[in-house]
């Protein structure tokens, strides 16, 4: 079952979906259930204006591990950035990610506060597939243009991930580090 980025799943079902699923558009009224996008739904929201910086702050995590093994991310040091950060690790050559793909990731992520894995697609030994713009919107802005066999950084303030503390979501107020690979574009 997929749980751990949707701003709609409970704090018991974090997972993988609580961490990358959120509803677009939604109210978060419906706080124990998970969204499911339609397959068949052709129609792609309007994407997020996310504020980017132009250049990799120095204080950028670094990032070890080959492409295709689960990445070791370092722990975070100094003031996380407010803006969202896109480095590519390596560029991929297959096909492109565009803002409503449906996309299947490897992934980590860490929170900026204290370096701590707080979910990995790595861990439970299979990639997860999502529609991009079911996604957290730091990865909405984060993902398109990205390629198939592609590795990148992603670094999500607190309002591009699960927004301010005190919003309901155990990873609300954190700014988040992500390192995707990007398996596979379309179902």
């Amino acid at each position: 079952m997929r749980t751990h980025l949707t701003r709609r799943a409970s704090a018991a079902g974090l997972a993988i979906a609580a961490l990358l699923l959120s509803a677009c558009g939604s109210d978060d009224s419906d706080a124990t259930s998970s969204p499911s996008p339609s397959a068949s739904s052709t129609e792609c929201a309007p994407q997020p204006e996310v504020p980017t910086a132009a250049t990799p702050p120095a204080n950028t995590p670094a990032v070890t591990g080959e492409l295709g093994s689960e990445p070791v991310i370092a722990t975070p040091a100094g003031d996380p950035p407010p803006e969202l950060v896109v480095v590519d690790l390596v560029v991929g050559t297959g096909a492109e990610a565009e803002p409503c793909a449906q996309v299947t990731v490897h992934y980590t992520g860490v929170s900026w506060a204290d370096g701590v894995v707080f979910d990995s697609s790595w861990k439970r030994g299979e990639p997860a597939e999502f529609p991009l713009d079911g996604l957290i919107v730091g990865w909405q802005a984060g993902l398109p243009g990205m390629k198939e066999g592609g590795r990148r950084e992603l670094i999500i303030p607190a309002e591009y991930a699960y927004g301010p503390a005190g919003s309901g979501h155990p990873l609300a107020g954190q700014t988040l580090v992500f390192v995707v690979d990007l398996v596979k574009v379309g179902s």
